[in-house]
């Protein structure tokens, strides 16, 4: 049946038509192979309905709308149309399902304002950051305590805790953090799936009540043995690629590799498992091979990839078992029981069944730019080379060694093309830049990593407990800095980032439909995904970008002039800085809004005028602590559009148009304000009803 089908197909492609009238029954007769890799994007699609829908109300109608289609299917079982509508709508209906239920599991109270507490708990994790001269450690307080039941604080490096040590320290603690501004990153939404319930940062040396004497687990065991071979960020790469612990990268490296596009590399997913994996089950299979005897009497595929499945869980379980790690183990696992029983091992319903396992399991992945990336970049390549054409030209073939090389490097061109393209608009989408010579970045990175610096690190391993690893370690070193030197080459290439402020949702859903579209149908009838692609590019394109940010306290605003952002409080921190930056599209460092011509400012008071489309928008801002007497507020209040403060002004103060004041502010969250149409948007939505809008509290008492 199969062969029939593609054939249809390919006989339909052949002529460049297809047959007259089109009937859906008849198209997805031709593409039946590919209605089961929809099955994933259904259950996304269900799962994504629940965190756009903002009510339970909204939740329930979706779920029924997705029952409804599946009974709508069910009574026409017999056509394949009706069977595809009777399980993809079961799918919409259970991943909304799915991700309700788990919000809901996984509640648990949050603290209700910041607070200075002593605090005694149950050490569950503690995760060095060397870069940043700090360890992060994640405490169970003990019951009665009245605070959170999990709680992440910062503490000094010097911290020295194994987990499962009861400890006693002081700390200030404030609640999850939502985003700053619309697009930041939203940390309360995270904090709820890990059940954080406060994050803050030791006032006090960490003291141990017991169990410090706990010896470290393997990780990080390993991971600060790499770091004393290789140390600085060097180290932190070295161990990144081994263990996942990237706390040694500095801020600098880390930020080049991001805009040269090389950070998937740090994240221990589907390179370095298919390394691992690729590699185990090749020494396996060549040392058994080495027996005659094995050879034609033992079935070597199946104990060398039992032996590989094997190194695959376990360096799933030494990389600390996170979520992306997981997935590509699955998908590894998946892949050797394909080779085990002798069929084809890398096809898109290997994806879509890892896809479906991960978005089962961990529904809430969905929303977040680890599970979209790694599955889109693995999509578009095994599209990529499923394609005939690209099959034809990549095909093995007797020729010369030049023409052979040729061919692979030509091989690693077209997959860093098709993934850079697959990931632009996920990564513009929530980092708001993405750097454009990724792909040709990637020629020498995936190979310098995954045949130079993995190889030399395992050797050097190995060699370790007989003393003679150095002179490894040193070659090793010297890669690494060969990859770092990479990043901050193509970082600081000119145009090498573009930044694209905000993408809309519904302008980043038509591109990813349109590419979903394009990925998964084998006929002529995937081409038109371009059109919802095309629509989405033009949207975000004409999308313009924000011309007032204000952050969710009040404290710091950005502002677009005549020559780009500026800040209303030039001491504001890094974070803030790059945040308003990433959010407002400014790729240059941020000016000091006292400094610029259209503005007015004080020590404590800043106005400032805004020329748009022929009308000048004024905007009043507190820039201190220190109260203005109400005689000179008022005035400046009434002559102005907006009045941003981090604290409750007078009722005398009434702008003409907006008041972000603190009592604004708690009920919208950040604002990002577009003065053409006007436009404004707010990070938290009046009618929201998602879990972790509004969750039970607890406060210690003073």
């Amino acid at each position: 049946m199969a062969s029939t089908t593609g054939g249809a197909s390919t006989a339909y492609e052949e002529r460049g038509q297809w047959p007259r009238p089109v009937q859906l029954g008849r198209l997805l007769e031709i593409e039946r192979d590919r209605l089961a890799l929809w099955l994933p994007v259904m259950l996304g699609l269900g799962i994504a309905g629940w965190f756009l829908l903002s009510r339970p109300a909204e939740w329930m109608a979706l779920i029924l709308v997705g029952l409804a289609l599946s009974a709508a299917g069910a009574m026409d079982w017999r056509g394949r149309g009706g069977r595809a509508a009777f399980w993809a709508g079961l799918a919409i209906a259970l991943g909304c399902a799915l991700i309700w239920v788990r919000a809901e599991r996984l509640a648990a109270p949050v603290l209700e304002r910041p607070a200075v507490v002593e605090m005694r708990g149950r050490v569950i994790a503690a995760d060095p950051l060397p870069a940043r001269d700090m360890v992060r450690l994640t405490i169970a307080p003990e019951k009665g305590s009245e605070l959170p039941p999990r709680v992440r604080v910062n503490a000094a490096e010097e911290t020295k805790v194994a987990p499962g040590a009861i400890v006693r320290l002081r700390a200030r603690l404030m609640p999850p953090a939502d985003a700053a501004v619309p697009g930041a990153y939203d940390f309360r939404r995270v904090a709820w799936f890990l059940q954080l319930g406060a994050t803050g940062r030791a006032l006090s040396p960490v003291e141990i009540i017991s169990g410090g004497d706990r010896a470290p687990g393997l990780r990080d065991r390993l991971t600060a043995h790499i770091q004393a071979q290789l140390p600085g960020s060097v180290g932190g790469v070295a161990s990144a690629l081994v263990t996942g612990d990237r706390g040694a990268i500095s801020e600098k490296d880390d930020e080049a590799l991001r805009r040269a596009g090389l950070t998937h590399l740090l994240s221990v997913s589907g390179l370095h498992v298919t390394a691992v994996v690729g590699a185990t089950f090749l020494v396996v299979l060549r040392l058994l091979a080495l027996s005659p005897w094995l050879a034609l009497r033992a079935p070597l595929r199946l104990i060398a990839a039992g032996v590989a499945a094997a190194a695959a869980v376990g360096y799933t379980l030494l990389a600390g078992a996170e979520v992306p790690t997981i997935r590509s183990c699955v998908a590894a696992l998946l892949v050797l029981l394909a080779l085990a029983l002798g069929r084809e091992a890398i096809t898109m319903r290997l994806v879509a069944a890892g896809a479906a396992i991960v978005l089962l399991v961990w529904p809430e992945s969905l929303a977040g730019p680890s599970f979209q990336l790694s599955f889109a970049a693995v999509a578009s390549i095994v599209a990529l080379h499923e394609h005939a054409r690209v099959k034809a030209l990549l095909a093995r073939r007797e020729e010369g060694l030049a023409a052979k090389t040729g061919r692979v490097l030509l091989s690693l061109l077209l997959t860093g093309v098709a993934v850079e393209i697959a990931l632009m608009p996920i990564v513009l989408f929530h980092f708001h830049k993405a750097g454009l010579y990724g792909a040709a970045a990637n020629i020498v990175a995936i190979p310098l990593t995954t045949f130079v610096i993995m190889p030399l690190e395992a050797l050097a391993l190995l060699l370790d407990p007989v003393g003679l690893g150095a002179p490894v370690w040193w070659l090793a070193g010297l890669a690494l800095q060969a990859l770092l030197a990479l990043a901050h080459a193509v970082a600081a290439a000119p145009g090498s980032v573009t930044a694209i402020p905000h993408v809309p949702d519904g302008a980043f859903a038509l591109v990813i439909a349109g590419g979903l579209w394009l990925l998964l149908w084998h006929s002529r009838l995937r081409l038109a995904g371009l059109a919802p692609i095309a629509a989405g590019l033009i949207w975000i394109a004409a999308t313009p970008p924000p011309d007032l940010l204000v952050t969710g306290d009040g404290r710091h605003a950005a502002i677009r002039t005549g020559d780009g952002l500026a800040l209303l409080r030039a001491r504001a921190g890094d974070y803030v800085r790059d945040t308003l930056a990433e959010n407002g599209g400014a790729e240059d460092e941020l000016a000091d809004l006292a400094a610029m011509p259209n503005a007015r400012c004080s020590a404590d008071l800043c106005v400032a005028d805004i020329a748009r489309d022929g009308r000048t928008w004024r905007i009043l801002a507190t820039r201190s602590s220190y109260f203005v007497d109400i005689a000179d507020m008022a005035p400046l209040c009434t002559s102005a559009d907006i009045a941003i403060s981090d604290r409750r002004l007078p009722g005398s103060c009434t702008p003409r148009w907006l008041k972000l004041d603190r009592a604004g502010l708690e009920r919208t969250g950040g604002v990002a304000i577009t003065f053409d149409d006007p436009v404004v948007r707010t990070v938290r939505k009046p009618d929201a009803e998602h879990p972790w809008r509004n969750p039970e509290t607890v406060m210690p008492p003073r």
